[in-house]
Formats: C-alpha cells, sequence, structure tokens
C-alpha cells in the first residue's frame, strides 16, 4: 500500500533525491538496502524511511524523411561532437515520448514533424536508458541546425554516413526505418545492450 511518504519527497531529502551520487547520499543519511516488499537494493532515507527510486531515463527520438530522404544532425555537444544523428533526446517531464520526439525534431533541426509509428525500443542497460524511436514525415522542406546541432542536412539513403552515427542506437533505429519502409503499420524492432557487469 502507498502512503504519502512514496508520493512527496520529505522536505529534509529533496535536496539529495535524484541529485546525489549514492556515496553522497549515504553520508547524508541514506543507506543502500532492500526497502520491505522489493526485490532490489534501493537508497533509502535512514531518517523518514523515504526510498530514492532509480529508474532508466528515456530517450525519444524520430527518424524524418522529406521526399524520400533521412534528416540527419551532426552533434554540437559531448558526447560524440561532430558525429550525425537523428533527433533525439531525453524525454520530459508532462510529454508522451512521441511528443517528445517532435519536440527534438524542433530543437536539433527547426524541423516540423508529423510523428508516425513507434520503429523501435533499445535497452541501453549498462548507462540505465531506454531509447524509443518513431517514423516522422517533415511538413515542409524548411530546417536548420538549432544550438545542439552543427549542420543538418538531409541525405539518399544510399548517402547515409554509416561509419560517423553518433551512437549505436541511431544505426538500429535507421535500420529498423527502412525494414518498415513501405508498410502501413510498423512493426517495431527491440535490441538490448549487454547487462552491466
Amino acid at each position: 500500500m502507498f502512503s504519502a511518504l512514496h508520493l512527496r519527497t520529505p522536505a529534509h531529502c529533496e535536496s539529495w533525491v535524484g541529485h546525489g551520487t549514492i556515496t553522497r547520499m549515504a553520508k547524508r543519511g541514506f543507506e543502500l538496502r532492500v526497502p520491505e516488499g522489493d526485490s532490489i537494493k534501493r537508497s533509502v532515507c535512514g531518517d523518514c524511511g523515504f526510498i530514492d527510486y532509480r529508474n532508466p531515463r528515456i530517450i525519444c527520438g524520430v527518424v524524418p524523411i522529406f521526399e524520400d530522404k533521412v534528416l540527419l544532425c551532426t552533434r554540437a555537444i559531448e558526447p560524440r561532437v561532430g558525429f550525425w544523428t537523428v533527433p533525439a533526446g531525453f524525454m520530459e517531464i508532462g510529454e508522451t515520448p512521441a511528443e517528445g520526439a517532435a519536440r527534438e525534431a524542433i530543437e536539433e533541426a527547426n524541423a516540423d514533424i508529423e510523428v508516425g509509428d513507434l520503429i523501435g525500443v533499445y535497452s541501453i542497460r549498462h548507462i540505465g536508458q531506454v531509447h524509443m524511436y518513431y517514423r516522422g514525415q517533415m511538413r515542409n522542406s524548411n530546417f536548420h541546425a538549432g544550438p545542439e546541432s552543427l549542420e543538418v542536412r538531409l541525405f539518399d539513403w544510399e548517402d547515409i554516413p554509416w561509419g560517423n552515427l553518433a551512437f549505436p542506437t541511431i544505426e538500429w533505429a535507421l535500420r529498423d526505418f527502412e525494414r518498415n519502409r513501405g508498410r502501413t503499420q510498423a512493426l517495431p524492432g527491440e535490441r538490448s545492450t549487454q547487462a552491466p557487469d
């Protein structure tokens, strides 16, 4: 049964929850243990019992298409500055993954995208991320680099810079997009990295 304790962070824990490392939180009275009714070690406040759940972050992105060409951006921020990617980034509180993908297209490429079907879900287990990518149709040919991109360009499929993609998930999304080309309803792919040791 959930109590108010589970729904609201106590004031004395607020500045540490979600921001401190496990070591720093331990110094503030948090301890790493298996809470009652759970099976996984969690950071628990020794004063009030508040549990700081650490769950994977969601990355949402889109493979934007205009006249059968793929829109790619070069990254202007770390990690992987100068490598190519599709518009993607962390999902924000209060938005759906599809809304996040559309927002990322605006932020990174100033592109107005109609987000379509989900084409892939990828678990990046060693860094606690789940990536969700969608098909996207550009509503017009207007685009230019946003603050997180150095360059934005449309590519014919055969000209995609496969050797200079920023992350494996970008290649997975592009391959799953291609696998679904011509389908009315996409069949999402699912991939995962190795579990951390």
